[in-house]
């Protein structure tokens, strides 16, 4: 894989807390430089991120109910309408994970397809937050995406117990099989683990070391 093609799997990540516009305009810049998917920001930055990016084909990613997926479908609804209409092309939603362990399925379901109605044709993906279910539990949020027309399954928000795994993204691969996509994301540091990730089943990256792993592709390549 050569790192152009490596870059546009990425999705160039800054949610941490304390993200300012100063951190948000790095991030855009070095999103701009590699030409990496996305930039991936808070809901708050989703505006500017947009304003830094006009007429570079980078877009801008950001988050709902992130990072603990217990806000109401209004509320996630409502939050997506929000970040489209402030320039959001791809949002990442948390499902909510307490409905899917009580398996009331048909909620977790209707919440998406209540968030894919309000992204108005833009790309959800749905983070299943997959440290803290079972096999079945992920296998049964993967169907219930994809029912609700959701474009990815993710495996993780980066702030759960722990982040992506081969395994997981085995898993969700071999659930969706070629009707959705699959993004790998939460401690994904280097250009081995985003390798691995690829080879496991992931169409996109999530991380916030994205130049770094872009650059240890084009150091393998000299």
């Amino acid at each position: 894989m050569n790192p152009s093609l490596l870059a546009r799997l990425i999705d160039h990540t800054c949610l941490k807390p304390t993200a300012d516009r100063a951190e948000i305009r790095t991030l855009c810049a070095e999103a701009t430089r590699y030409r990496f998917r996305t930039v991936c920001v808070p809901p708050a930055h989703v505006a500017f991120a947009a304003e830094l990016l006009a007429g570079v084909p980078v877009d801008v990613c950001t988050v709902i109910g992130f990072p603990l997926g217990y806000d109401t479908p209004a509320v996630k609804a409502f939050a997506t309408a929000e970040a489209i209409r402030a320039g959001a092309r791809e949002n990442d939603m948390v499902l909510a994970i307490g409905a899917l362990k009580a398996g009331r399925i048909g909620e977790v379901e209707e919440e998406i397809r209540r968030v894919v109605a309000a992204a108005d044709g833009h790309t959800v993906k749905v983070i299943l937050e997959t440290a803290y279910l079972t096999d079945e539990e992920k296998v049964l949020a993967c169907q219930a995406s994809q029912r609700a027309g959701a474009h990815f399954v993710k495996t993780s928000t980066g702030f759960g117990p722990h982040g992506a795994t081969e395994a997981d993204v085995r898993l969700l691969r071999q659930a969706v099989g070629e009707a959705m996509l699959v993004k790998a994301a939460g401690g994904i540091r280097d250009l081995r683990t985003a390798l691995r990730m690829i080879e496991a089943g992931a169409d996109r990256i999530g991380t916030s070391s994205g130049p770094a792993i872009v650059e240890a592709m084009m150091g393998q390549e000299q």
